[in-house]
């Protein structure tokens, strides 16, 4: 939860300051926010959710909180796969193309590495 939470609030920030806009489907951000956690993986905020889900299991002593997190990460990926991408490419157009080939979906890697 320690990791978990500033991951998603930085999200949240960059979504707000950057792209001026929020997470909610409603009021999505204005500009690609390509830049701050989203440089190292495509999906930060996922990421950080399901480690302050992992993160609380362990904190409760929660095997099945911990468990949890596997149908929230298969669930998650179909989401992205299925829904999130395809929208944001056809909304985006080729910065976002180009960033889906530089940057991974769910392994952060440093930017700029291949």
């Amino acid at each position: 939860m320690i990791v978990g939470g500033p991951v998603v609030l930085s999200c949240v920030g960059w979504f707000v300051l950057v792209g001026r806009g929020t997470p909610a489907p409603f009021d999505p951000p204005r500009s690609f926010v390509p830049g701050g956690p989203y440089r190292w993986v495509r999906n930060p905020m996922y990421l950080g959710a399901l480690l302050v889900l992992i993160g609380f299991g362990l904190w409760h002593v929660s095997l099945s909180m911990v468990l949890l997190a596997l149908p929230a990460l298969a669930l998650g990926h179909l989401f992205v796969v299925r829904y999130e991408e395809p929208t944001l490419r056809r909304r985006l157009g080729m910065p976002y193309v180009m960033y889906l080939a530089r940057v991974n979906r769910w392994v952060p890697k440093p930017p700029g590495q291949s």
